[in-house]
């Protein structure tokens, strides 16, 4: 067979695979359990240097990072067992009580103050960082109040107007943003903002509003960069690389010659130079640096690939979900994922200014990493809830991973649109001889109202495929 055959063959094994109804599933944990190994890897060779100078161990910050991984495994595995139910009941007194407690992380006494900035609250055996919880609760409550909120209008036929999609979503989120500036913490208020960004995206906010929003955000963020000296002397460093090289420039150009010096191949695992005291923060902010300099551009393009494969199953979960809870929820948390891993590797190459971003379970950070693998196993719920995946698991097509963990059966959706008649998609049709009108497509009428009146609400709030077709779609293979 020709090399040409033989890709194609490649290619159609491949596609066939992705055909299978828990491929979304097999993709996320894959993801997950890559990337998060890959940290703890490169966490203990760039951490060894600075954790032995400090405390004689080499191994102290791997410890706590392993530690965390625990947690996080822990919390991904309770995640795959939540009834979606339950987690949109018990949405907002989560988001209340993050809220409450980037409150509480200001007061002295209870927040623990590094490098100037009040954002942990010590619990004794571990710390905790409120803002990083106050991501997760945000993505769910928005995605369940937006969605709620939908079909409350629709079940009274008054659409609302934009009211309902801006309010109180966007006062929320400004409130938590505001919390957050005042630890201070810039580079967490970017990333509220982006979640707040794609909650109005994807939940049908018109095109016009939406770039006023953006617009008005970026100007915010740079008042904010302009306005603290350590703030305002990276953003002086970004725009005057040459400047200053031993002093507010340090940082960025160590990091360049790590990129530089680790070529195609690498200097090989635990060779690193930066790590010998030359560039700081590079377990934390600047580990990609070091991975760029031990493993290579091999390496850096191994980190690109799994995040954008990341990007594809994400959307792929949103785009073939059912539920519009689940079709927001997945793709506001996929954006927030993916825009921290570009700003982080952004500013690590020189595109960005330096902003904190860590690099999603890769970078050390204990409540970074717990609470992310807590997203991507919610994320991997949602992919246990796609009509096609249901309909497997209810037929008995549990696979490996679902056997070895004792998943629970996944919820059947059913539409409050579809009638008493009509089954949900991924359930069992009942037989009968002769079709019924129920079973004919019908045509979806879109909203009067100005702020869903789009492509991206209709894909947002209702199936894109008809109740029928849904159920065709289940049928395992």
């Amino acid at each position: 067979m020709s090399p040409r055959g033989t890709r194609q063959v490649q290619v159609g094994r491949f596609g066939a695979w992705l055909a299978r109804p828990l491929a979304s599933f097999h993709l996320v944990v894959t993801i997950a359990t890559l990337l998060t190994v890959l940290g703890l890897v490169m966490v203990l060779s760039a951490s060894s240097v600075e954790s032995y100078a400090d405390g004689g161990s080499a191994y102290a910050l791997f410890v706590q990072q392993a530690m965390y991984a625990v947690i996080g495994a822990v919390l991904f595995y309770l995640a795959l067992r939540i009834p979606l139910r339950w987690l949109r009941q018990v949405s907002f007194p989560l988001f209340a009580a993050s809220v409450l407690l980037l409150a509480l992380v200001l007061i002295p006494g209870v927040g623990s103050t590094v490098n100037g900035a009040r954002r942990w609250i010590d619990l004794g055996l571990f710390s905790i960082q409120p803002s990083e919880v106050v991501k997760v609760t945000f993505v769910i409550w928005g995605a369940h109040l937006l969605v709620s909120r939908r079909a409350a209008a629709r079940a009274a036929n008054d659409p609302g107007g934009l009211k309902n999609l801006l309010v109180p979503l966007v006062p929320a989120g400004l409130l938590v943003c505001l919390l957050i500036v005042l630890q201070p913490n810039l580079s967490t208020t970017i990333a509220m903002g982006i979640v707040l960004l794609a909650l109005l995206w994807f939940g049908g906010l018109p095109v016009r509003l939406f770039l006023a929003i953006l617009a008005s955000g970026a100007i915010a963020a740079l008042v904010l960069a302009l306005s603290a000296g350590y703030r305002s002397d990276r953003m002086r460093a970004f725009f005057n690389p040459g400047d200053d090289p031993q002093g507010i420039n340090y940082q960025a150009r160590q990091a360049t010659y790590s990129l530089a010096d680790g070529g195609l191949w690498g200097r090989g695992l635990g060779q690193s130079r930066a790590k010998w005291s030359y560039l700081p923060n590079s377990h934390n902010d600047f580990i990609f640096a070091i991975i760029g300099e031990e493993l290579g551009f091999l390496g850096c393009a191994l980190v690109l690939g799994l995040f954008a494969l990341f990007v594809y199953t994400g959307l792929r979960i949103a785009a073939r979900s059912v539920d519009p809870f689940l079709r927001l929820l997945t793709a506001t948390a996929t954006t927030w994922i993916t825009a921290q891993a570009l700003i982080n590797i952004g500013y690590v190459v020189g595109l960005l200014p330096v902003t904190g971003l860590q690099l999603p379970l890769v970078s050390a950070g204990g409540s970074s990493l717990a609470l992310t693998l807590l997203m991507f196993g919610i994320i991997a719920n949602a992919a246990r809830h796609e009509p096609e995946a249901v309909a497997a698991l209810h037929a008995g097509q549990d696979g490996r991973v679902s056997r070895l963990l004792r998943l629970p059966k996944p919820e059947i959706y059913h539409s409050p649109r579809s009638r008493s008649g009509t089954p949900a998609a991924g359930s069992k049709a009942p037989a009968r001889a002769t079709p019924r009108d129920d079973d004919r497509p019908r045509t979806r009428t879109r909203a009067n109202s100005r702020g869903t009146d789009t492509l991206r609400a209709t894909r947002a709030w209702e199936p894109s495929y008809s109740v029928t077709h849904g159920r065709e779609r289940g049928k395992y293979r």
